[in-house]
Formats: C-alpha cells, sequence, structure tokens
C-alpha cells in the first residue's frame, strides 16, 4: 500500500490482511490468540493512541474475540464490495450475512462515542482525527477499526477493492493502476506459472 492512502483505508486493509496465505498451501491467522493480537496493535502506534493506557495494553480473550468478531464483518463487506468478482477464497463460503456485518460494525462504532480533534504536525498539514469522548476502555479498539472500516467503505478505495485470485492468496488489495490484477508481483509470478503448466499439462 502506498503511503498517500487514508490512515484509515490502511488500517482497514490491514485488519481484513491478518487472514492471509501461510506459505505452505493454508491460511494463516495473525489474530489467532490474545498474543497475535497485542503484536498487531503494537505495530500501529495511531492505533495504539486510541485505547487506554497505551503503554500498558494487552490484549485478553474479550477484546480477541471483539476484533475477531469485526474482522469478520469487515471482510463479509468487502466480499460485498469486490462484487461482482469473486470474494476472497480464505472465507468464501463461510461469510456471515450482510445484515449482521453492518448490525456488528455500526453497534461497535457506537460503543464510544467520538469527538473530532485537530492535529497539526510542525512539518505537515493539518488532519482532523476523531478521538474517543466517552464509553468503556474495553471497547474502544473495536470502534476505534469499525470507523476505519466504515471509513474505507464509504470512501474512494472502495471501489478499487479487488480479492487476489492467484494461486494460493486469499488477500484483499486496492488497485493502484488500471492494468494490476494481482495484490504483489509475486502473486502475478505465480499466477502465470500456473497458466503455463495448466496450458501444458499432458491430457
Amino acid at each position: 500500500m502506498t503511503n498517500s492512502r487514508e490512515p484509515d483505508s490502511r488500517l482497514a486493509l490491514d485488519l481484513a490482511l491478518t487472514i492471509r496465505h501461510d506459505g505452505r498451501g493454508g491460511v494463516a491467522d495473525d489474530l489467532d490468540s490474545p498474543a497475535g493480537l497485542t503484536r498487531w496493535v503494537r505495530d500501529r502506534p495511531a492505533l495504539l493512541g486510541r485505547v487506554a493506557a497505551p503503554d500498558l495494553w494487552t490484549a485478553d480473550g474479550a477484546d480477541l474475540a471483539a476484533v475477531r468478531s469485526l474482522r469478520a464483518a469487515a471482510r463479509a463487506l468487502f466480499a460485498r464490495a469486490v462484487r461482482p468478482g469473486e470474494p476472497s477464497p480464505a472465507d468464501a463460503a463461510r461469510l456471515i450475512p450482510v445484515e449482521a456485518a453492518l448490525g456488528r460494525l455500526n453497534e461497535a462504532a457506537a460503543a464510544v462515542p467520538a469527538a473530532p480533534r485537530l492535529d497539526w504536525p510542525r512539518d505537515g498539514e493539518p488532519v482532523v482525527r476523531d478521538h474517543p469522548a466517552g464509553g468503556s476502555a474495553a471497547d474502544a479498539l473495536p470502534a476505534a477499526l469499525a470507523r476505519a472500516v466504515i471509513g474505507f467503505l464509504t470512501g474512494p478505495d472502495r471501489t478499487a477493492l479487488r480479492a487476489c485470485h492467484a494461486p494460493r492468496c486469499v488477500r484483499y488489495f486496492v488497485k493502484e493502476h488500471p492494468r494490476q490484477e494481482w495484490c504483489k508481483p509475486s502473486c502475478g509470478n505465480r499466477a502465470r506459472v500456473a497458466r503455463h503448466h495448466e496450458r501444458h499439462r499432458t491430457p
């Protein structure tokens, strides 16, 4: 993803991409434990700043369940966004219904009221960010992620969202140029090799 992408778009995609190819023909889940969620959040300082006591924050089982539930909603809505294209094969057969996904997303976003805050870095442009203005500490992370997904799905990147269908890939990506078919060059290489083998396969 390019640096020009809005932070919420990057965060929404990052959440979806915690489901990924494991390099051995299967699917890996970066959020398979509270420790995995803790690592994922700590790798995103801007997100960590939206939760209570960021220096001390460690995920527990409830945090993990809430974020995984939200991710399932996001991936269901990503699958809708790429229509008429096919969704990611990672969970195409077990997507939750769209209405349920919308309900989860909106409920999580509403759990923590937010107020706009103006930030103006010394060497940058002024930006406005939503910051928690109430609610419980436990709801802060799911609310921030839900707002990021809502921002992505209502923003300009949604129409460029695609599911990568290279062999073994399960990623979503934002199409950067008209000829882009794959999320990464390595996926394009695998797809070309697979097509070559298919054409030259002995009957």
